[in-house]
């Protein structure tokens, strides 16, 4: 199934490709900008948790509406990244350049009125925008049981983002909102609503529901931890994004939370003005005090604990298939 839902996101950005060619090509510029982030690459972590919910839960493998919904989270996440991108100021994702350095690259090129820097800024805004309606569109025949959890999944998105760009600007070593954040941002957004999204398409029983909520906590705050840790410690050659990007948008992290809250070294390295600290210097405490240990330990923790929750839910062959994709999330790469 999760074949047909690239051929559906493709299909529909092809349609709107061909729509927008006849009515006025500059707005290709727009689409494309969704399509490239599509098309970039990424996990598909979102769309493959549904997938397996939904067959867990003696969904039909045929089922036109549940490919639909799982295309609909991809799109979510399409438009969480520009907007995330924008937000961060990053000027890398997945190895290339970020819609709004690339649309800002053109602005200039073509020699235009204005501000280069916010025409592509409000270009990445305005794609991220375009992503969610095309996710609306999807999802035009999702049961209402399903079209529920996509309306708390996308509050909670919203919610989640705002209240990490809070926490950035108010800068207090605070782990139980920064744990928060990562089970709204994470937790629920990743793995537990998508999860819930395919239990309720085929049906499944309440009880589901339980399991996934556990399974999908656990999972998406060890998700988060190693974001945190990629971020920290990764390879941009590898992740294809700026390394130390936290460190430079003051992000409270879970990592930085720990750090700060339990290690008198950084915290006195640090004080309140994290984008100044040398990142280099950061990095090389942060190794010094064993907090890279540290996190990975938590991330095993929550591993298991994701597992346990649907080991005795689910029959054998799906406990093991979220097992797999548990240890891919929580122990990838980039």
């Amino acid at each position: 199934m999760l074949a047909r839902v690239e051929e559906r996101l493709a299909a529909l950005l092809a349609q709107e490709r061909a729509y927008w060619s006849e009515q006025n090509p500059d707005a290709l510029e727009l689409v494309d900008c969704v399509g490239a982030m599509v098309a970039s690459g990424g996990k598909r972590l979102r769309p493959a948790f549904c997938i397996a919910a939904y067959l867990a839960a003696g969904g039909d493998p045929e089922s036109e509406v549940a490919v639909d919904a799982a295309a609909a989270l991809e799109l979510m996440h399409t438009s969480a990244l520009l907007h995330d991108d924008v937000l961060d100021e990053s000027e890398l994702r997945r190895g290339g350049p970020t819609a709004h350095v690339l649309h800002a690259t053109l602005h200039r090129e073509r020699d235009w009125h204005g501000d280069a820097r916010h025409y592509g800024q409000s270009v990445a805004m305005l794609a991220g925008n375009l992503a969610i309606v095309y996710a609306e569109r999807l999802l035009a025949h999702c049961p209402p049981a399903a079209r529920s959890v996509w309306g708390e999944l996308s509050t909670e998105l919203m919610v989640g983002q705002f209240l990490d760009v809070r926490a950035a600007a108010r800068f207090q070593p605070d782990i139980p909102l920064a744990r928060w954040i990562a089970l709204f941002k994470s937790g629920r957004y990743t793995v537990y609503r998508p999860l819930a999204v395919g239990a309720m398409l085929a049906g499944g029983s309440p009880e589901l529901l339980t399991p996934f909520e556990e399974y999908g906590l656990a999972l998406g705050e060890a998700f988060q931890l190693r974001d945190d840790l990629l971020d920290a410690f990764g390879d941009t050659d590898i992740t294809g994004k700026p390394a130390r990007l936290d460190f430079k948008q003051h992000k409270m992290t879970l990592l930085m939370s720990f750090a700060l809250q339990d290690e008198p070294e950084v915290k006195a390295l640090v004080g309140d003005d994290l984008p100044n600290t040398d990142p280099e210097e950061l990095h090389a405490l942060l190794l010094k005090t064993g907090m890279k240990d540290r996190v990975e330990s938590v991330i095993e923790e929550r591993l298991k604990v994701a597992n346990d929750a649907v080991s005795a839910a689910l029959p054998a062959e799906w406990a093991a298939e979220l097992h797999a994709m548990a240890r891919a999330a929580a122990y990838r790469e980039k």
